[in-house]
């Protein structure tokens, strides 16, 4: 293939109406386009799009991301090297060798979670304190947040609709009673419940900010500490209850169940006890 110039902001635009025409989350295409501009920032305004061009960055992201950062950058940059017509210039993602058990240091636990709600609502951030017993008890992602309603709330039954794909959220009995009670303390009447003063959904990184705050009163690390961990909660709690693996990817809303064996990864302490328990080491 001939070298392709890098038009900054031809390119960036043709990917941005590729992404959005392909239904993709306004998150996602967000991150794709913050990773699409670094590369073309490597590249530079009149460097080539080359084979060995994008091996050089993906040798730089090497040096300065971790593997599984430097992974989700790449699949952006192959999306858009694709979209700009230089298929033959992806590249292949760094290898990762599976774990089956999560970081302890990553995983929140029940108990972690219980005080950051308490906290919440100590601190009078009642707001914050549904959001994430919402996002918990019923494992949607940030971005489901909107489709949380007043109408849903009667129903018990959010209809989330994303990426082209819908699916039915059961709500929990009493996460209904609470909602119900703060949109009549809120005068919400219709529509997203979890609303700015303008009715534009809460911000992510609000939410993320939020309950970062709330960290150190309860003796939470912030490293555990996100929305989505809370939905990675909800996924452990519900298999290690149900121990349906398929049931739990409906639920989560995932195309793979590769996808879902991630979210029911136990800790290694929790493994170590499991391996113990079997009772398989005789003795000598």
């Amino acid at each position: 293939m001939e070298e392709q110039k890098i038009n900054r902001s031809e390119m960036l635009s043709q990917f941005e109406k590729e992404l959005k025409e392909a239904e993709k989350s306004s998150a996602t295409i967000d991150k794709y386009m913050r990773d699409a501009a670094r590369f073309v920032e490597f590249i530079g305004e009149s460097g080539a799009v080359t084979k060995d061009a994008v091996i050089s960055y993906k040798q730089h992201l090497a040096k300065s991301y971790a593997v599984i950062s430097a992974n989700s950058m790449l699949a952006a940059v192959n999306s858009f090297l694709r979209t700009i017509g230089c298929g033959d210039c992806v590249v292949r993602f760094f290898k990762v060798q599976s774990t089956t058990f999560r970081a302890r240091e990553r995983e929140l636990n029940r108990e972690e979670y219980t005080r950051l709600v308490e906290a919440a609502k100590k601190n009078g951030k009642k707001c914050l304190s549904l959001i994430m017993q919402t996002i918990c008890a019923t494992g949607i992602r940030i971005s489901e947040l909107q489709f949380i309603t007043v109408q849903a709330l009667h129903i018990r039954k959010a209809t989330v609709s994303l990426k082209g794909k819908t699916r039915i959220v059961i709500l929990p009995v009493e996460l209904c009673v609470e909602l119900k009670r703060y949109t009549r303390e809120k005068k919400i009447t219709s529509g997203s419940i979890f609303v700015t003063r303008t009715g534009r959904p809460i911000d992510r990184s609000n939410i993320l900010h939020g309950m970062k705050a709330l960290c150190e009163e309860a003796k939470v690390l912030k490293s555990k500490v996100s929305p989505h961990n809370l939905r990675h909660l909800f996924a452990l709690t519900y298999y290690k209850v149900e121990k349906d693996i398929c049931h739990l990817a409906d639920l989560l809303g995932h195309s793979s169940i590769n996808t879902t064996r991630i979210y029911t990864m136990v800790s290694c302490e929790e493994q170590e006890q499991q391996i113990d328990c079997l009772g398989l080491f005789i003795g000598t």
